[in-house]
């Protein structure tokens, strides 16, 4: 039986229990460790063994002198959504142990919750509340540790758990139309190709990027660009070529009339090749392909790098340099990126004094990848036009659902990091510097069944959202096409009904993933030019997002991140009046359902809502992404007399949404009307002089929006 069948059997079972959670609890160990929790114990522990057992088929063992202890670590987890930490001791054939419970926050160590002597052969459960442990409502939580306090010992640990707390009645949603957080750059909504889609040139491809309406393409595809000749479309010194080649990828790129990212080869390339392909992409085929990065995560050990010094940032600044050179002396038009990562202390490859520096704010030596390469860079006297970033939130065999979902609300957090260095090490200048993330998906290597599932369609909605709130004027997905792989995270543990995982957001020639058709439905959210505006809930597993759009709609991304419940929210749409009717997009468990069992459609849904208002109620299914697309209501229009000229001429006032696209129009007899005026102005009233003689024909007059 499938996973998502066992988490509705739970649903079922929660409501005739007359408890409903937001979520399923947490679990940390059954059977197995789970969502990324970590042994880092100081005792000898077995995860597997095999009695005693309280549930499954195996449990902990610790055995521990006094103060060893139990430790399962955690990065960064948001405690938020949960109430207590639950597990079940046993004391074993000698009974009597005493232990204490204590939490990590941060780097700090808090204080002990101590236990009652433990029963002998016997299992017991316990619950301790998160505010005892110190770490309630708190972003930073650790993980914790099961203590020994007594003499050396053995005892049995099971059936570790987060319990979830209740979802609140009524969400409180609130957009705010008046405070804008940015204008929406074309180039967020792109996606990765690679030379190995042997389905890329091709009209279904076409099609389904057109439908998808991806305004940026980039490649030609991950690592494998450190390695990529795109002369003789062969990888390293291999002779035979790849199915997909710079042409066939130009010829969709150019239909589509996308903006396009393409990575020259640094790890196996020369600065020669790089300009050449600029020349043949720009000049002789006139692709207008303007954004070019040197290389692929040069920082990381994956990447192939025949220099020298490889994976160091002074070697890749230093030919960096000349790649730009190189590259903008054959077309100055085009824009060069670097690649970089968050920290200044991450990849420190080399920690020798030539790749130490001094962050000339702080103060503070630093050897990390950023730091020097930027170092270098300055002392060379360049500037790069942006740098690349690459973000994948887990690892493999880590994978969490629930961490996977509030994973997305750190995309601030590196925005503000990324551009720290760029100012600190580049100085004033590099303000210039954008930010483009070309690569981001759930887990950073073997995919799982969380890839293929309807929880890496939310991931992708809610991590679009949130870049949408930062700096960032590129985004492009993980990718196109890849291929399945059933030997990686398989867990009963993670949502999703497809036994494999798949980087691709399409499978095959044309069967796609939820990653598609969320990609598809962002569509009816936003698009380039359109102003970001302030959205804001007050309950974590409700993401919600808004975009004034060019044609005067308003537009609500929203995001149910809970598994089982509907959240019922108040959305507030501040100054915005709205028509009465909505126009809903959505994609969720309805449409999963129907890929799996062929019953039904497992394209995106539409409908209408009627009732909307300027504060109004909506019901957000589970585990689903929905878009709202808010007209804006009907003008007011009125006649305003002018006292000198009785019966005429006189003016009509327009009361009515400022920069939404209204048009007056005039009819004789109610049937045929005619244009007079279209309103564009940024004011939210206006007057039009009609000069009728008093003696002409009756005529009638109407304000209409006009997208």
């Amino acid at each position: 039986m499938q996973n998502r069948r066992f988490l509705l059997a739970v649903a079922l079972a929660l409501i005739a229990s007359g408890v409903l959670r937001a979520q399923i609890d947490l679990p940390i160990y059954a059977d197995t460790l789970l969502n990324g929790f970590q042994n880092w114990s100081w005792a000898a522990v077995n995860l597997a063994n095999p009695a005693p057992v309280h549930s499954g088929s195996v449990s902990i063992s610790v055995s521990a002198a006094t103060w060893q202890a139990l430790y399962l670590h955690h990065d960064d987890l948001d405690t938020q959504l949960y109430s207590s930490l639950v597990f079940w001791l046993n004391g074993g054939a000698a009974g009597g142990q005493r232990v204490q419970v204590q939490a990590q926050l941060g780097t700090n160590a808090l204080a002990p919750y101590a236990l009652p002597a433990l029963t002998a052969n016997t299992w017991k459960q316990f619950t301790i509340p998160l505010n005892s442990l110190g770490v309630a409502n708190r972003t930073n939580f650790q993980g914790f540790w099961i203590q020994l306090t007594t003499a050396t010992s053995t005892f049995y640990v099971d059936d570790i758990r987060l319990t979830a707390l209740p979802p609140p009645t009524l969400v409180q949603m609130t957009i705010n139309p008046a405070q804008t957080i940015r204008t929406a750059d074309a180039r967020l909504f792109g996606v990765n190709t690679a030379i190995w889609d042997s389905q890329f040139d091709t009209p279904a491809t076409l099609a389904l990027l057109q439908d998808l309406d991806a305004r940026a393409l980039r490649f030609p595809g991950g690592s494998l660009s450190d390695e990529y000749h795109w002369t003789s479309n062969t990888t390293d010194d291999n002779t035979w070529t790849w199915v997909t080649s710079f042409d066939k990828f130009a010829a969709i790129a150019t239909n589509l009339s996308a903006q396009v990212f393409i990575t020259a080869n640094y790890g196996t390339g020369t600065p020669e090749e790089a300009a050449g392909w600029v020349r043949y992409a720009n000049l002789t085929k006139g692709c207008g392909f303007n954004y070019w990065e040197i290389g692929n995560e040069n920082y990381g050990g994956w990447e192939v790098d025949s220099n020298s010094l490889p994976h160091d940032p002074i070697t890749y600044a230093v030919r960096a340099t000349n790649y730009l050179a190189r590259m903008k002396a054959v077309d100055p038009a085009i824009k060069v990126g670097i690649v970089a990562v968050t920290g200044e202390d991450a990849f420190a490859n080399y920690k020798d004094a030539a790749h130490t520096v001094v962050n000339p704010r702080t103060g503070q030596s630093h050897s990390g990848w950023t730091p020097v390469l930027l170092t270098t860079l300055k002392h060379l006297g360049v500037m790069p036009d942006f740098v690349i970033y690459h973000r994948y939130p887990q690892n493999a065999g880590g994978e969490s659902d629930a961490g996977l979902l509030q994973s997305s609300r750190t995309w601030a957090n590196d925005a503000a990091d990324l551009r720290q260095q760029l100012t600190d090490y580049l100085g004033a200048a590099a303000a210039g510097v954008e930010l483009v993330c070309t690569e981001n998906n759930s887990v950073s290597s073997g995919p799982g069944k969380q890839t293929t599932s309807l929880v890496n369609g939310l991931f992708l909605a809610d991590s679009f959202g949130e870049i949408l709130q930062t700096e960032f004027n590129a985004y492009l997905w993980w990718d196109l096409r890849n291929g399945r792989d059933t030997n990686n995270n398989l867990s009963t543990s993670l949502y999703g009904w497809r036994p494999y995982g798949d980087y691709g957001i399409i499978d095959g020639a044309a069967s796609p993933y939820p990653t598609y058709y969320v990609g598809k439905l962002l569509k009816y959210f936003a698009r380039g030019g359109d102003r970001i505006v302030s959205a804001t809930t007050d309950y974590q597993l409700l993401a919600a997002y808004a975009a004034w759009r060019s044609n005067g709609s308003l537009s609500l991304l929203v995001i149910n991140k809970s598994s089982l419940t509907n959240l019922n929210a108040r959305i507030n749409l501040g100054a915005y009046q709205p028509d009465a009717n909505a126009t809903i997009y959505s994609y969720g468990i309805p449409q999963d359902d129907a890929a799996e069992t062929g019953l039904g459609s497992p394209d995106l849904a539409q409908s209408n809502f009627a009732g909307v208002a300027a504060d109004f109620g909506f019901s957000f299914p589970p585990y689903a992404v929905t878009v709202i697309s808010l007209a804006p209501g009907a003008p007011q229009l009125s006649v305003v007399s002018n006292p000198a000229f009785p019966g005429g001429p006189f003016q009509l006032r327009l009361a009515a949404q400022g920069g939404v696209p209204y048009v007056l129009e005039a009819s004789p007899d109610l049937a045929h009307w005619t244009a007079l005026v279209t309103n564009t102005l940024a004011s939210n009233s206006w007057t039009w002089t009609e000069a009728t003689a008093p003696n002409s024909p009756e005529r009638f007059y109407r304000a209409v929006w006009r997208p």
